[in-house]
C-alpha cells in the first residue's frame, strides 16, 4: 500500500493588477525578489572562477615550489660551503630573491590568464551580460587576483625568510625594516607585477601575446644592458640596469645590481604608479571596444 505524500508547496501566484490608466493591459509584478547588484556580487563571482579552474592551482603550486624550493636549496648550499666569517654582514633574507624572480613568472602567467583566457573561450560575453558594468568586472578581477597573489607570495616569502635565518648562523640578524621589506614589501611588489599582467591581458586579449610582453618587460632591459658595451650608451645602459625588475627585486633586500637608481621602497611606488596608469587605460579601452 502506498504511503500518502505530503502536499507540495505551491509557488506564489503572479500578482496581476488592474491596468494602469491609459493602458489596455494589466500590469505584472514578479513574485521573485529582485535585488540591485553591487561590487560584492562581482567579487564573489570572480572568486568562484579563480578557485575552480585548474590553471590557478597549477600556477600557484609551481610558484610555491620554485620560491620555497630554490630559496631553501640556495641557503643549504651557502651554509654547506661557507667559511669562517664569510657571511659576516650579509643579510640572510637576500638569498630568497632567486626563487622569487623565477616564481614571478607564474604570477605573471596567472594574471594574464585571469582576463585573457575569457576572451579566448568566449566566456567574457557571459560575464559582461551578467554584469554590464565593465569597470566593475575588471575591478572585481583585480581585487580577487591581488588578494590571492599577495597571500600566496607573502606566506612563501615568510617561510623562506624564516628558514634562511635559521640555517645561516654566520650571517647577521636582519633589522625590523629588512624583515618588513623582505616579506611584506616584496610580496606587494610581485602581486602588483601580477596585477599589471592582468591589465595587459585585458588590453591585449590574447594569452600568449600578453605573457610574452610581460616576460619581455621583466627580462629584456637587463639582457639588453648586458650587451651595451659602447661608452656612448653608458647612461642608457645604467638606466636599464637601475630600473630592471630583477634589480628592483634586489632593492628590497638592499642587494641591488648598482649603486644608483631606486632605493628603499621606491620600486613599490614605481610599480603602483605604472599599474594604476595601465588599469585606467584598460578601463577606457574596455568601455569603447566590443567584447
Amino acid at each position: 500500500m502506498s504511503t500518502p505524500q505530503p502536499p507540495m508547496p505551491q509557488a506564489a501566484a503572479p500578482d496581476w493588477r488592474a491596468a494602469a490608466p491609459g493602458s489596455p493591459y494589466p500590469s505584472y509584478t514578479s513574485p521573485i525578489p529582485v535585488m540591485r547588484t553591487h561590487l560584492g556580487n562581482a567579487i564573489s563571482s570572480e572568486w568562484t572562477k579563480i578557485r575552480s579552474v585548474r590553471s590557478t592551482m597549477w600556477t600557484l603550486g609551481v610558484f610555491v615550489l620554485l620560491v620555497v624550493g630554490i630559496g631553501l636549496l640556495t641557503a643549504s648550499l651557502v651554509a654547506a660551503n661557507e667559511s669562517e666569517g664569510s657571511l659576516a654582514g650579509e643579510n640572510p633574507l637576500s638569498f630568497g630573491v632567486f626563487g622569487l624572480l623565477l616564481g614571478s613568472m607564474c604570477i605573471i602567467t596567472l594574471g594574464v590568464l585571469t582576463t585573457a583566457s575569457e576572451y579566448g573561450t568566449g566566456m567574457i560575453r557571459t560575464t559582461m551580460t551578467a554584469c554590464p558594468s565593465r569597470a566593475r568586472v575588471l575591478a572585481a578581477k583585480a581585487i580577487v587576483f591581488f588578494g590571492v597573489a599577495f597571500t600566496v607570495t607573502f606566506v612563501s616569502a615568510l617561510l623562506v625568510a624564516l628558514a634562511d635565518v635559521a640555517m645561516l648562523d654566520g650571517a647577521r640578524q636582519p633589522s625590523n625594516s629588512e624583515w618588513l621589506k623582505g616579506t611584506l614589501g616584496i610580496s606587494l611588489y610581485i602581486a602588483l607585477l601580477g596585477l599589471l599582467s592582468l591589465v595587459v591581458g585585458s588590453i591585449i586579449r590574447h594569452s600568449a601575446g600578453a605573457i610574452t610582453i610581460m616576460i619581455g618587460l621583466v627580462l629584456a632591459p637587463l639582457v639588453i644592458a648586458l650587451f651595451m658595451v659602447s661608452s656612448a650608451l653608458e647612461d642608457v645602459r645604467q638606466a636599464l640596469f637601475d630600473y630592471s625588475i630583477p634589480n628592483q627585486l634586489g632593492v628590497f633586500y638592499t642587494n641591488s645590481l648598482s649603486d644608483s637608481g631606486p632605493s628603499g621602497w621606491d620600486p613599490l611606488w614605481i610599480a603602483l604608479g605604472v599599474t594604476a596608469a595601465a588599469f585606467a587605460g584598460a578601463v577606457a579601452l574596455l568601455q569603447k571596444r566590443d567584447v
